[in-house]
Formats: C-alpha cells, sequence, structure tokens
C-alpha cells in the first residue's frame, strides 16, 4: 500500500470496496444491459475512486473540495442506479441493501474526508 498513500485514505478504501462489489454484482445484468446500465453504473461508481485519489494530489484545499465533490456527485449518480436496478428486478433485496448500506458510508466519509479538509490550517487555500 505504500506506494499510492491515497490508499490510506479511509473514503477511498470504502468507495474502493463499493466499487468491487458494484462489478460483481452488475456482471449478472443482462447482457442487453451491457453497454447500458451496467456501464453507467461502473463508469459512476470507479469516478468515486478516481476522483479521491485525484483530489489527494492537488495542493490547494478548493482544488481538493472539487474533486471529492466530483466523487459526491458520482456517489449520488449510482445511488439512482441502484434504485434503477431494483425496479428493474436486476437485483435483489440483499444486494440492493448492500449497495445502498455501502454508498452510504461512503458518503458519510467522503463529507468528513471534506470537513477534515476544510478545517486542515495545513492545507494551501
Amino acid at each position: 500500500m505504500e506506494p499510492f498513500s491515497f490508499e490510506k485514505i479511509i473514503a477511498w478504501q470504502k468507495a474502493h470496496a463499493f466499487i468491487l462489489m458494484v462489478y460483481q454484482i452488475t456482471k449478472h445484468f443482462p447482457e442487453e444491459e451491457r453497454f447500458g446500465l451496467t456501464s453507467q453504473f461502473r463508469r459512476a461508481a470507479v469516478s468515486i475512486g478516481a476522483n479521491i485519489a485525484e483530489g489527494y494530489k492537488k495542493l490547494g484545499k478548493a482544488d481538493k473540495l472539487r474533486f471529492l465533490n466530483i466523487s459526491e456527485g458520482s456517489l449520488a449518480e449510482c445511488e439512482n442506479y441502484i434504485v434503477l436496478s431494483q425496479a428493474l428486478g436486476f437485483i435483489n433485496e440483499e444486494e440492493y441493501s448492500l449497495l445502498h448500506q455501502c454508498a452510504e458510508e461512503t458518503g458519510r466519509l467522503l463529507t468528513s474526508y471534506s470537513i477534515g479538509i476544510v478545517n486542515n490550517k495545513g492545507i494551501k487555500d
């Protein structure tokens, strides 16, 4: 874990677990959704972790927070796909619950990380 220090961020770790869960669950979506909902869901999930990692390397608070905000937007997009996937019958109640719970925890950690950045005096404005 040492070479990539963004991996130490708890919000990134939870987002990464969410991404893996999305990939595992969408593996069983209908083949006709491969370039539709499956692709969109996965792309949005990957964006969460990618933007946390990219924001980590930014120097100023505003840049860091902008990338975290993009992560939050991608998470909201995923939450929409969770609801849609259940409504379309692509996921069962257990999968819905697992995805929803992981998404909520990821959101809480993203918010906490953002608050930590806002309150950190050592980061340039």
